[in-house]
Order: C-alpha cells, then sequence, then structure tokens
C-alpha cells in the first residue's frame, strides 16, 4: 500500500507548470506570471497635472504677495494635448487633470483655490513648485522590474502592465482538465430516477472544484463501462486537455474497465494508496495525440482515476488533484491553509489509513479553534461534506481521537 505522502510526491513530480504563452489583457486576469516584466517607458512620459487648474511658474504667484496675483490665462491643455508647449513667464494655462504641463511652468493651482477665470485668473493664495504635478517617470522608470515572475495577475497589475502599452504578457495558462465519469448505471440529474440507477455527481461536482482551483474544465459527461468507448473518450479528449480526471471504475471486480484499459498506457499506475475516503487511486501520464507515450516527442498528459464515491472523488481532488493544478498553473502555494483545532467529540479512525473526515472549524488564532465532525466519521456522506468547512485529517497511527484532541484541519473555505 502506498503512503499518501509517496502518491502526492508522485504526482507533483509529474505536473509542472503549463508551458508559458504570450496572452492578451483580457485572459491573463487570474494567471501567474511566467516572467519578470520591464517596463519600456518612463510612466508618465512626460511632466503631466495632477488636477484640474491652472498651470504655473510657481515664483509668478509671489508677485503680488500672500494672497497671490491675477495672471492673464495664455492657453488650454486638456488631456491627449501634444507636449512641448513652451510656458511664458507671467502667465497661466489652464490645465486638464492628465494634460502635460508646459515646459516652464512647475506647479499646477487647483482649480477651487481660484475664481474660475478664463481670459485673467485670480488665485487665493501662492503656489509652491511641484505642487500637483505627477513628474516624468513618477510611476514607472523605463527598464524598472514592475511585475516579478510568478505574481497572480488581478485588476491591479492588468492596469500596470496597460499603463506601460503591454498589450500582451507571458503567462502559465490555466490548465484546462477533461472530466469523465465511467459507469453504466450513471445518469444526468436532469432525468427522471430509474431503478438500477444513480445520479451522475462526480462530474458536477468536479467541475466546480477545478473552477474553484483556478483552472478550466471540460466536463465531457458519462462513458459507459465499455474498453472501446472508454478509449474513444480519451483519445477524442487528450487534444485539448493539460490534465485528465476518470471518476469511477476501479473496483477490483472483473467487470469494471477502467484497470484494464489504462494498465497498458504509458506510466499510468493504479494503487492502493493508504487513506480514507478514497483507497483506490490511478495516476500516470498518456500520450497527447494518441495514448502511446513512447512516440518519441510527443506530449503527455497528467491522469488521475478516482474513485467513484462522491466523498471519495472531492476528498482525492483536494488531496491530489488541486496541488497538481496550482502547480501546473504556476502557483508557489499549492496547499489548502490548514490549522489545528481541538475536537469537541471522538471516534475511532481505522489503522494504518490516513482519514481525512468532514468537519465544522469554529475559533480564532486568540481563543484557539474547535473542530466538530459532521456525521459519522467512518461513513462520510455528501451531506456531511456539503455542511463541512474543514477536513480533520487522523494520522495513520492514531486509531481513537478523543474529545479534545488536537488535530489538523485542512480548511475548505473562509
Amino acid at each position: 500500500m502506498r503512503s499518501v505522502q509517496d502518491h502526492l510526491a508522485a504526482v507533483l513530480a509529474a505536473t509542472g507548470p503549463v508551458s508559458p504563452l504570450d496572452v492578451v489583457l483580457h485572459d491573463a486576469s487570474g494567471c501567474i506570471l511566467a516572467a519578470d516584466v520591464v517596463s519600456p517607458v518612463d510612466v508618465p512620459a512626460v511632466p503631466v497635472a495632477a488636477r484640474d487648474g491652472y498651470a504655473v511658474a510657481a515664483d509668478d504667484t509671489y508677485a503680488a504677495g500672500a494672497h497671490g496675483p491675477d495672471l492673464p490665462v495664455a492657453h488650454d491643455l486638456h488631456a491627449g494635448s501634444p507636449a512641448g508647449l513652451r510656458h511664458v513667464a507671467g502667465t497661466a494655462v489652464r490645465v486638464a487633470s492628465g494634460a502635460p504641463l508646459p515646459l516652464g511652468a512647475d506647479a499646477v493651482v487647483p482649480v477651487e483655490e481660484t475664481d474660475r477665470g478664463q481670459a485673467r485668473v485670480a488665485f487665493q493664495r501662492v503656489a509652491t513648485a511641484g505642487q500637483h504635478v505627477r513628474y516624468a517617470g513618477a510611476d514607472v522608470r523605463a527598464g524598472q522590474v514592475v511585475l516579478t515572475a510568478g505574481t497572480r495577475l488581478g485588476a491591479r497589475q492588468i492596469a500596470l502592465a496597460a499603463a506601460m502599452g503591454r498589450g500582451r504578457l507571458p503567462v502559465h495558462p490555466t490548465p484546462r482538465v477533461v472530466l469523465l465519469s465511467v459507469g453504466d448505471e450513471l445518469v444526468e440529474p436532469t432525468t427522471p430516477a430509474r431503478p438500477g440507477k444513480v445520479f451522475e455527481v462526480d462530474g458536477h461536482a468536479l467541475e466546480a472544484a477545478v473552477r474553484d482551483a483556478g483552472a478550466t474544465p471540460v466536463r465531457v459527461g458519462v462513458v459507459p463501462d465499455e474498453h472501446a468507448a472508454l478509449r474513444e473518450a480519451l483519445e477524442d479528449q487528450l487534444v485539448r486537455a493539460d490534465l485528465v480526471v476518470l471518476t469511477g471504475g476501479l473496483s477490483e471486480l472483473a467487470h469494471d474497465t477502467v484497470k484494464d484499459v489504462l494498465a497498458p498506457l504509458g506510466t499510468v499506475r493504479l494503487d492502493q494508496v493508504a487513506m480514507t475516503p478514497g483507497l483506490r487511486h490511478g495516476f500516470g501520464t498518456v500520450g497527447a495525440h494518441g495514448l502511446d507515450v513512447s512516440e518519441p516527442g510527443g506530449r503527455t498528459v497528467p491522469l488521475f482515476a478516482l474513485q467513484g464515491h462522491p466523498v471519495a472523488a472531492q476528498v482525492s481532488f483536494e488531496v491530489f488533484v488541486r496541488p497538481a493544478l496550482r502547480a501546473m498553473a504556476g502557483h508557489t502555494e499549492l496547499f489548502r491553509p490548514s490549522l489545528a483545532a481541538a475536537t469537541t467529540e471522538g471516534w475511532v479512525s481505522p489503522p494504518g489509513l490516513r482519514q481525512f473526515v468532514p468537519a465544522t472549524v469554529l475559533g480564532s488564532p486568540e481563543e484557539g479553534y474547535r473542530a466538530t465532525p459532521i456525521g459519522d466519521p467512518s461513513a462520510p456522506s455528501t451531506t456531511a461534506l456539503a455542511h463541512a468547512n474543514a477536513l480533520a485529517v487522523v494520522g495513520e497511527g492514531d486509531l481513537t481521537v478523543h474529545p479534545g484532541s488536537v488535530v489538523h484541519c485542512l480548511v475548505l473555505e473562509g
């Protein structure tokens, strides 16, 4: 039996960041920057007015004493006006915020500190050199590294790139995750219930989980328990996939197809992993253009096979698939936050297995945290998982959890 640590290490060793792409700003949102970004220009390129008002030489406003002079208005400048207008001593230039400052002017008097004159303008007080002026390079200097590789790109970072005139950025694109659910017994939740049929849960749950992890899900739907059907579905979908997740069909019984289809493919390996729920796992790589990974130079795609039980599938996703997706997207923080909490109830844990128990965690760093299991820890249900905000983790050697025992909890949500 393989340990959780060994299985996770094998997963992360096989799932490096997706190859970088240059993408337009619209598509960069949420991605991880793949290379440092250096500004090619000063921002702003020339000194500009930071307020609507009047551009002046500050010394001219001292001429008439504490209340300042009134000066003739020589010109109007708006944002987008060409730079290079020369300032005439003893005059003012009406400027809009963002307009280039006339050459020779060194201050902007805000419009609310004037009489708003058009031919002549009177000031309420003298001006100070540099007031309400954004000088060239005040935001960014040409040659400056403004965004470092590994940064997650959001609105503020994209605004900075746009301000420098960068219309594209090098990023690790969000992984595309193909989801296939295997089983003759599965039907969509939109169909009427029928004897012997089970509503398909895993694909819908994992579609949301993949999106929550920052990746792009491609839910194929239900694939029947047929060798040819599963192989054909894989061949059809691998061309678009950065990662594949199969659920179901991992029974040891002879009639399940997943182990038979995956066993001869490349590095795919079926294991018993020492955890509950989610004891049986498949993981490896398959070829992106046909399933034979022995073809030299061919792109390979990581593939997970998870048990079909909805709780087992979701717990396995959290423990193994989510960190892999974060690594593929270029994140440095791969794992959910965890914290230590004292249990409010006790339960028995199976020997030799790491147990993941849906739980509610309450508290604060100051007062400490308390973990309460939801439902039966030995048989976690979709109801329990739906109401949990954490997974309480019990070690392989801990056979009994007593009230007040401290367990580590994987936090699923805030």
